[in-house]
């Protein structure tokens, strides 16, 4: 092991007034190394604390303007590119505040996809969020609580990565602030921010990381760091188990290139560690073995989601997104399959600047670790098979080596990029705290200092996010936003919404909650399970009936009803337990489902901006 000239972690006392700098060539170990700072009188903006408060205000502002026009319309705002995310999520964050409120199970409900149920566990439902908020969802209603779930998550998970790489990597705290901004702030977070609050809000993983590094440093007492880090681990699992697999996935392939390149000193770690390690693992399996139980075998449980290939494009990494200055720029009108996954879309400046970063950086250990992985997990997030403009090139990934291991099989491959922006962030902050800290070289204005921040502007000015477009929601039928439904269905009984609430249209979902969760619906927009062998689909496995109907709203074409239709009609409102069916006015095709629900059940009634039907008599 190499003679660490200075006193560091991990191998001597870390006392308070020391300041964190890059390991020299001298020192062999993974984390920076710590020499005492000369007392200087700085300004106060230098201050740690104010200039700490500062940064973190600026993440918020930053968050804030992205989702403005969201905060503008707290009650009828809706983000354009969410699709039915919007309406999903806000359902599951009602939903919990409701089973809370009423004594109810959190953890699994039937208000949707009546009789069965939806497993909330086996579906994004953020408990570990969603039940801390619920006063605030119980007060302003579940837009809000998304509003502050999608801005605060942005804000958060930067100001943790800034807190970790400030603690542990860099001197300068601006330093950090880059590296920590761009792991929130970055293209795939930003894709999305659109729709789903579980990537937005990791502000737990950089803490995760940080207790890590505790154990490592073994600077507190591993029992308390262990307690700590096994508590954070449960709360993370409870807000969003797939970005908590794809970090440890990271931070795996790391450890092992950290154990190739020196492998006494990474076993000396994990002895330091184990402890700490164990105790954690204890804790989170004593706080979440309970929710884990009921998302693997509990009702409505199912055993994966399988996806299907689906990794990224090897031309998408150079590409911009388009929800980005360059984007907007350079590709106005840009159309994208699904702008909630553009998951690399980093931009050709960025990937050259990270290339010089990471050749000027190289001989440091932190730079050279975070380099290979970096290139092991974008490797993994372009799939098994790779493709270049949608051309496959006869190549393979090594997504093929872990893409059919338990919860792999359910993960989108592409989205394993996330696990790359920690280590961007690492470079880009390193890389900045040796520009800041070092005395510029250059002639002129020619100096290193400014020719490095002109080149850090061109890779990310293209990439920074702009502000998301927001729609105002359909006014909300009276029928639901008023007690004229009552009459219509008993306590345990189900409205019929038409078309049935699925992935394409959920609607159904917001008039629900906006009733108060007074009555259930049949199907829905959920993960659940299908077939005998209870493989993972979107949404329920439609009836007869519903396919029907969803047939009609989609073509607009009315089709033959005859006896037959009927007849399998009221078993399949027999079996959702319904009272009546309801068909909103302003429903896209609504002459079309209107002529095929009077031949199914006959003439319906017009009360408060819907058509209503009774169940037939035979099943009333």
């Amino acid at each position: 092991m190499g003679d660490c000239r200075v006193g560091c972690p991990p191998c001597g006392p870390h006392r308070e007034g020391w300041t964190n700098v890059e390991n020299g060539p001298g020192c062999d170990h993974l984390l920076i190394s710590t020499v005492r700072a000369e007392p200087t009188r700085a300004p106060s903006l230098a201050r740690p604390r104010l200039l700490d408060a500062v940064i973190v205000a600026t993440y918020l502002l930053l968050a804030f303007g992205l989702y403005r026009d969201l905060w503008l319309h707290p009650g009828r705002g809706y983000l354009v590119d969410s699709g039915e995310d919007q309406n999903l999520f806000e359902w599951f964050f009602a939903v919990q505040a409701h089973a809370l409120a009423n004594g109810h199970p959190t953890l699994y409900s039937t208000l949707q996809n009546h009789p069965l149920g939806v497993n909330l566990m086996g579906n994004t439902a953020m408990p570990g969020l969603a039940v801390p908020l619920a006063p605030l969802t119980w007060l302003f209603g579940p837009t809000i609580t998304w509003a502050v779930i999608l801005t605060g998550g942005l804000a958060g998970t930067a100001a943790g990565w800034y807190l970790v790489f400030a603690r542990y990597l860099v001197r300068s705290r601006w330093a950090a602030a880059v590296g920590g901004g761009c792991c929130a702030f970055a293209p795939p977070v930003i894709s999305h921010a659109h729709a789903h609050p579980n990537f937005t809000a990791m502000f737990l993983l950089p803490l995760i990381v940080l207790w890590l590094l505790r154990l490592y440093t073994g600077e507190g007492r591993t029992g308390r760091d262990g307690v700590i880090l096994g508590a954070l681990l449960a709360w993370q699992v409870m807000i969003g188990e797939e970005p908590l697999l794809i970090l440890v996935t990271g931070l795996v392939v790391f450890a092992l290139v950290w154990a190739l390149s020196r492998p006494r000193q990474c076993w000396a770690a994990v002895r330091r560690m184990l402890p700490g390690l164990g105790i954690a693992a204890i804790l989170a399996m004593l706080l979440v073995g309970y929710p884990l139980w009921m998302q693997f075998a509990g009702p409505a449980s199912y055993h994966a989601l399988r996806h299907g290939p689906a990794g990224n494009d090897l031309s998408a990494f150079g590409s911009l997104p388009r929800q980005s200055l360059g984007g907007k720029l350079l590709h106005p009108g840009q159309v994208v399959d699904n702008p909630t996954e553009q998951n690399a879309f980093f931009g050709w400046p960025l990937l050259v600047l990270l290339a010089v970063v990471i050749a000027w950086l190289w001989r440091r250990l932190p730079a050279r670790l975070a380099a290979i992985t970096l290139v092991v997990v974008l490797a993994l997030s372009a799939g098994g098979h790779l493709y270049l403009d949608g051309r496959y090139t006869g190549l393979v990934g090594p997504w093929l080596l872990i893409g059919r291991l338990p919860l792999y099989d359910s993960l989108i491959e592409a989205r394993m990029s996330f696990a790359a922006l920690p280590a961007i962030g690492m470079l880009l902050a390193m890389a900045c705290d040796r520009v800041l800290t070092e005395r510029p070289r250059g002639v002129g204005w020619l100096t290193t200092r400014r020719l490095w921040f002109v080149a850090l502007a061109v890779a990310i000015l293209p990439i920074i996010p702009v502000r998301f477009s927001v729609a105002l929601r359909p006014e909300t039928p009276v029928f639901f936003s008023s007690d004229l439904w009552r009459p219509y269905v008993r306590p345990g009984h189900t409205l019929v919404t038409v078309p049935l609430p699925s992935s394409q249209n959920a609607n159904a979902l917001h008039w629900q909650v906006r009733a108060g969760l007074s009555f259930a619906l049949p199907e829905g927009y959920f993960v659940g399970p299908a077939g005998p062998d209870k493989e993972g689909t979107y949404g329920a496995v439609p009836r007869a009936t519903s396919q029907l109907l969803t047939e009609v709203w989609l073509t607009g074409a009315v089709p033959p009803v005859g006896p037959e239709q009927r007849a399998t009609a009221v078993e399949d409102l027999r079996y959702w337990g319904a009272d009546a069916v309801v068909l909103p006015i302003a429903e896209p095709n609504m002459p079309a489902l209107r002529t095929t629900l009077e031949a199914l059940f006959g003439p319906g009634r017009q009360v408060g901006g819907v058509l209503v039907w009774p169940a037939p008599g035979a099943y009333r």
